[in-house]
């Protein structure tokens, strides 16, 4: 008699996958369910960056090629011609100069960094040891960054107008021969203007505060047994931070400094409010106030959009290009 040994059929598994059907249904449902995840949390995100950014962006290159006002900004066709005229227009009495606006944008960014990141940075090793009123000090310094610019604005520019709070101090020290300075209207340009260090001055004030915090936050992240250990080895506290502190903060700075550079390049509400928005022909123009004041105030909104359009490419390039050489060491190889 013959004993016969049944075998179950075996269940059809993908032998590519090592897994049953009913498993990759599974994990098809899984994936399925990610993507209309990423989509639930991305998708409003996106569509608000689309409407905000690109269509604005998108519109105003569109009207950079026709010769319109505010009523009619798609007017008559130009083409190129409000682009050759930026990059070929002289100075016109009475007029601002483009060229102008791009030199005082290039100054401020290059003294922010110069000036108001060193400055910051001491300020911010001298309040991260410790002293008595420390917070005090760090709340006092941050409050100016907490203020709007228009206010800020607004306060500066009733105490240095003519006859106005500072001539009035200058004069009751004795320094009566400074108080009829055009702080706010000096008709020079660059850095031989007293216009532009007034500014740049009221710009340190308003915004060292921030570059003061993120060092101190930098500097909080600093392990403290790196400064014991080198006070050991007999190290100063100078050599201390120049050695250890400062090139461990070398992350916040960079990032300070990416801040700093594209903050400087939309300036517009502080020096539009400071200058009462008609600043001199060779004056203290950005090319952000430069745009508004051919744009709306002289009604050619085909030019003030191809201004626009070079502000753009202008800073787009330099956060490309900062991102590329400086920040891809923080950000890693595939950034």
């Amino acid at each position: 008699m013959t004993a016969t040994i049944e075998f179950d059929e075996p269940r059809a598994v993908d032998t590519a996958r090592g897994s049953s059907p009913e498993q990759l249904k599974i994990k098809k449902r899984s994936r399925r369910r990610q993507r209309l995840e990423a989509i639930g949390f991305t998708g409003p995100a996106l569509l608000v960056y689309v409407l905000f950014v690109f269509v604005p962006v998108g519109f105003a290159m569109a009207m950079s090629l026709f010769a319109g006002v505010r009523t009619a900004p798609f007017n008559e066709f130009v083409g190129l011609d409000n682009f050759i005229e930026i990059f070929t227009r002289g100075r016109m009495f009475g007029q601002p100069f483009f060229w102008d606006a791009v030199r005082n944008n290039f100054l401020i960014a290059g003294m922010s960094l110069a000036i108001q990141g060193p400055v910051a940075i001491g300020v911010a090793l001298l309040l991260n040891r410790k002293m008595r009123g420390r917070g005090i000090v760090r709340l006092l310094i941050f409050v100016p960054y907490v203020l709007s610019e228009v206010i800020t604005g607004v306060i500066f520019q009733m105490i240095l107008m003519p006859n106005g709070a500072l001539d009035v101090w200058l004069e009751r020290l004795g320094l009566g021969n400074l108080s009829g300075t055009l702080w706010l209207a000096d008709t020079g340009g660059g850095l031989g203007s007293v216009t532009f260090w007034t500014i740049f001055f009221v710009l340190t004030w308003k915004y060292v505060g921030l570059a003061v915090i993120l060092f101190l936050a930098g500097l909080s992240g600093i392990p403290e047994e790196l400064t014991e250990a080198a006070m050991i080895d007999g190290a100063s506290w100078w050599q201390i931070q120049r050695r250890i502190t400062i090139p461990l903060l070398g992350p916040t700075i960079r990032i300070w400094a990416f801040l700093s550079l594209i903050g400087s390049f939309q300036l517009f509400d502080m020096i539009w409010i400071l200058t009462r928005g008609n600043p001199t022909p060779t004056g203290m123009h950005t090319m952000a106030t430069y745009m508004v004041q051919m744009g709306m105030n002289a009604n050619r909104v085909g030019y003030g959009s191809a201004i626009a359009v070079v502000l753009f490419v202008i800073t787009l390039i330099i956060a490309m290009v900062y991102q590329k050489l400086i920040l891809s060491r923080d950000l890693g190889k595939g950034a």
